[in-house]
């Protein structure tokens, strides 16, 4: 896909997938002409079938609330439609869709020599004689296995940990908070999604980038790095990542960006990490984050990918087990197909416990276009 341009034609986190259904669009309301404006004249499908099945995102109650959806195949744009109040202007929150950008940056500090994957991370905190937490590796803190203390989505949330990190207790110094946690397991022993250790990767770019602890600084140069390394190369000129009051990226969680530059960023990863032929990252990277943790086939390296989970279940039943995706709290979804060059996004404000039914329904966009 060019850099910055799409080829556009005419057109205006875990629940288990496993036994869930939604209403096949066929037996939703008749699409309206906004609901086929927003599909090419030509998608390389059935364009009524694709027609039905993106309205279905917008209104079937059961996949609400969808307020962007863009589909691309092989870069152009094929499907791009808005809900009322948005556009291709308004920028969406990533939640944990950040988590992946986060760890492409990495492996740009990686390739740059400034990082190393397989060695001690450098937290002075755990550099102490005797601390088990030295032991702790790049790799296992991208793979979600680096076995410190946490819980997720708890319940209370308010005692749950990244909502603590975010706005409670460790909110000033979100990197603090996550790093001072004890292990619950051994380093690599144990696989735990945590929103606080994609923190922890953060802080480690800003210590890759520079020595200085002044929070002005650790942020201009890591969103400085962002910009010119990966978001301008891209074509994301959207883009707004936050900082904590330690000058932190919140990497786990808060970066803003268009639909559009979540579908580039999608299909930058498509690509292997290059863009008009200029390779961003190291294309094994990617390949990297695209395989599969050894404690949960699910999960690569801030990646989902579509094997079975823990609990038997995929995330995107009917396609291939190379597609990967961005997931985000409230339904934040970019979809990679390689077999068939499609990279869906959808946006919006669903629950997380009822995020089947969205799944279900983009996953019927990204299986449609036949495989290449």
């Amino acid at each position: 896909m060019p850099r910055a341009k799409f080829l556009i034609l005419p057109l205006l986190a875990v629940p288990a997938l496993l036994g869930c259904s939604a209403p096949a669009p066929d037996e939703l309301p008749e699409p309206d002409e906004a609901a086929r404006a927003a599909v090419v004249d030509r998608p390389g499908v059935n364009r009524d079938r694709l027609v039905r099945a993106a309205d279905a995102l917008f209104n079937n109650p059961q996949t609400a609330e969808t307020r962007a959806l863009i589909v691309l195949q092989n870069g152009r744009i094929v499907v791009e439609r808005y809900a009322p109040g948005y556009h291709q202007n308004t920028r969406f929150v990533s939640w944990s869709m950040a988590k992946t950008v986060t760890a492409v940056m990495i492996g740009q500090l990686v390739a740059d020599g400034r990082l190393r994957l397989d060695e001690s991370v450098p937290i002075p905190a755990w550099q102490r004689p005797g601390d088990p937490r030295g032991e702790i590796t790049l790799r296992q803190l991208l793979q979600m296995r680096s076995g410190l203390r946490h819980t997720e989505a708890g319940d209370p949330p308010y005692k749950s940990d990244e909502v603590r990190m975010l706005f409670l207790d460790g909110r000033d110094d979100m990197s603090a908070y996550a790093e001072a946690q004890p292990l619950e397991a051994d380093p690599g022993a144990k696989w735990e999604y945590s929103s606080a250790t994609t923190v922890i990767l953060a802080d480690l770019a800003a210590r890759a980038l520079t020595p200085s602890s002044n929070p002005v600084v650790r942020m201009t140069l890591v969103r400085d790095y962002l910009r010119t390394r990966l978001f301008e190369p891209i074509g994301m000129k959207s883009m707004v990542p936050e900082f904590d009051a330690h000058g932190t990226l919140i990497g786990g969680s808060l970066i803003h960006g268009t639909a559009r530059d979540w579908a580039r960023f999608g299909e930058f990863l498509r690509n292997r990490g290059a863009v008009d032929g200029a390779q961003l990252v190291p294309s094994s990277w990617i390949d990297f984050m695209t395989s599969p943790s050894p404690r949960n086939a699910g999960y690569g390296a801030q990646l989902w990918l579509n094997r079975k989970q823990p609990d038997g279940a995929v995330q995107w039943p009917g396609a291939p087990s190379s597609t990967f995706s961005m997931n985000g709290h409230l339904g934040q979804y970019v979809v990679v197909n390689r077999s068939n060059g499609v990279v869906a996004v959808r946006l919006g404000k669903t629950q997380d416990n009822a995020h089947e039914p969205v799944r279900a329904a983009l996953a019927r966009i990204v299986t449609m276009f036949p495989r290449e």
